[in-house]
C-alpha cells in the first residue's frame, strides 16, 4: 500500500487544484512520492487535453487592473468548466498571472495575449499546463484594454463564495474622476449597451424602429400619428439601453448624463464583461 496521508492528499490538491480521486490515484502510482505524483497528474492531463476541446468553459472569473497613473485599464476573463475550479486559489493565482501578462504585453486582443510571455513559455502554454493539472477545459475568454485621461474599475461578485464575475472599466476625462467609480457601479447594475444615442449602430436602430412601427400599426393607431408615437417609444429604448439616458442608480431623480454634466465630466468609453455572457 502506498505510503501517504490525508494531509499529503490535501496538500497536493491545494498545489494542483486537481480532484481528490485523481490525486489519490497519482499518489498511489507514485508510491507516496509527491513530486512524482505531481508529474503524473500533469502528464495525464496533457494527454487528455484534446478530449476536453468540445466541453464548455462558461464559469470562471474576471481579473482587472488600472495602471499608468489611472490612465490604462486592463481586464481579462479566464474561464473554467465549473465554479468549483473558479474559486480554487490556484486558478485565481493563474488568472492574476494572465492579467500581469496582459498588462506587460499591452495586449488588446486574444491572439496577442495568448502569444505573450508567461513563466518561461507563452500564456497559451500556461493555459494548457493548468488545464492538464486541473483536468478541466481552461481558456481565456476575453482581454480588454482601454486608455484615457482617467480610467476607473469596478469588480462585482454575483456570488459571495466566488471570485468576481462582472468587471467594468469606465474611461472619463480628468474632471470625471470624482464620479467615475459611481458610474462604473451603475454600469455593472444597469447593463447599458451603448454610451449614448449616437453610439447605437444604424442597423440596430433601423430594426428597432421597424419593429415599433409594426407594433404601433397593429395596435390600430392612425397611420398619420405613427411616426410620432414611434419616436416616443424610441426614447424609451434609449433610456433602457444608453448609459447617459439611464436614471442614475444612486439617485434616480437624475440621469447619468445629468450627473456627468453637473460635475463637468464626460465618459468616453465603458466596457462591461460578465463571465460566460
Amino acid at each position: 500500500m502506498a505510503n501517504f496521508t490525508a494531509a499529503d492528499v490535501k496538500a497536493l490538491r491545494e498545489q494542483t487544484g486537481a480532484g481528490m480521486m485523481d490525486v489519490k490515484k497519482a499518489l498511489t502510482e507514485a508510491d507516496g512520492n509527491t513530486d512524482k505524483a505531481l508529474e503524473i497528474i500533469r502528464l495525464k492531463g496533457l494527454k487528455s487535453l484534446s478530449k476536453r476541446e468540445d466541453r464548455v468553459a462558461s464559469a470562471g472569473l474576471v481579473a482587472a487592473a488600472v495602471v499608468d497613473n489611472d490612465t490604462v485599464g486592463v481586464l481579462v476573463e479566464v474561464n473554467s468548466e465549473t465554479d468549483f475550479v473558479a474559486k480554487n486559489q490556484k486558478f485565481i493565482d493563474f488568472a492574476n498571472s494572465v492579467l500581469d501578462a496582459a498588462v506587460a504585453s499591452k495586449a488588446a486582443d486574444l491572439e496577442t495575449l495568448l502569444a505573450a510571455p508567461l513563466d518561461g513559455g507563452t500564456v497559451q502554454d500556461a493555459v494548457n499546463a493548468i488545464g492538464a493539472v486541473i483536468s478541466e477545459k481552461i481558456e481565456i475568454g476575453r482581454v480588454v484594454r482601454v486608455e484615457g485621461e482617467h480610467v476607473d474599475l469596478y469588480l462585482h461578485q454575483t456570488n459571495p463564495d466566488l471570485p468576481p464575475q462582472v468587471g467594468v472599466l469606465v474611461v472619463t476625462n480628468a474632471a470625471g474622476a470624482s464620479v467615475a467609480h459611481d458610474v462604473a457601479m451603475h454600469v455593472a447594475a444597469f447593463q447599458p449597451l451603448y454610451l449614448d444615442r449616437d453610439h447605437v449602430p444604424a442597423d440596430v436602430l433601423d430594426k428597432e424602429r421597424a419593429t415599433l412601427e409594426k407594433l404601433t400599426l397593429q395596435e390600430g393607431k392612425p397611420e398619420k400619428i405613427v411616426p410620432k408615437i414611434v419616436e416616443g417609444r424610441l426614447n424609451a429604448y434609449f433610456k433602457d439601453n444608453c448609459l447617459v439616458d439611464q436614471d442614475f442608480a444612486r439617485d434616480p431623480s437624475k440621469t447619468v448624463g445629468k450627473l456627468l454634466k453637473e460635475n463637468g465630466a464626460m465618459v468616453t468609453e465603458f466596457v462591461r464583461v460578465h463571465v460566460g455572457a
